[in-house]
């Protein structure tokens, strides 16, 4: 089960509405979506959050600011691989990837480092996972830890959160509990 909510900071404070992730497949598209509901909200100029989180498994907080490139934490890369909503966050970027979509580490695979030539095998067998030419993405938190750092919730008190009530205690911390809790 997922959650997805926007949060938008106003004049008046923290306004938040649920949000479909249905026909976002990009980061881009996220933001496009942000962007309009904070434009709705009349808050297009100040920061917007985005929080998603699949059940007790990980939670992702992407900022929006002004039209200033997306920020993005998300508390287990691995597990939200697994995820098509964590998928979205995970972008090369994130993943420390070439922005010509080549991974660093194919870049040295080519190198002839050991004295082997290319196809000749070097006594390792690959693994399954590298055999399908799936992604292997690190377990744990990846992303900018000091996303929320400017309104309350520093990078230690992000790293420490779990699946379980981390939208919560962020929004709690923020002063927008009340708000997060009425699209819940």
């Amino acid at each position: 089960m997922y959650f997805a909510a926007l949060l938008a900071r106003t004049e008046d404070g923290w306004e938040a509405s649920d949000t479909e992730l249905d026909d976002v497949e990009t980061l881009s598209d996220l933001s496009d979506l942000a962007r309009e509901a904070a434009a709705e909200a009349g808050a297009e100029d100040d920061t917007i959050l985005v929080f998603i989180e699949q059940e007790d498994a990980w939670f992702g907080v992407v900022r929006i600011d002004g039209e200033e490139d997306p920020r993005i934490y998300v508390s287990d890369a691995a597990a939200a691989a697994r995820s098509s909503y964590g998928e979205i966050l995970l972008t090369d970027e994130l993943l420390g990837k070439a922005p010509d979509g080549s991974d660093a580490v194919d870049d040295l695979d080519a190198l002839d480092l050991d004295g082997t030539e290319d196809g000749e095998p070097d006594g390792e067998e690959a693994s399954d996972d590298e055999e399908a030419g799936a992604e292997v993405v690190p377990p744990g938190p990846l992303g900018d830890s000091a996303v929320l750092a400017d309104l309350g919730v520093g990078e230690k008190d992000l790293l420490t959160l779990d699946g379980a009530d981390a939208l919560s205690e962020i929004a709690d911390a923020l002063g927008a509990s009340e708000v997060l809790e009425t699209v819940r």
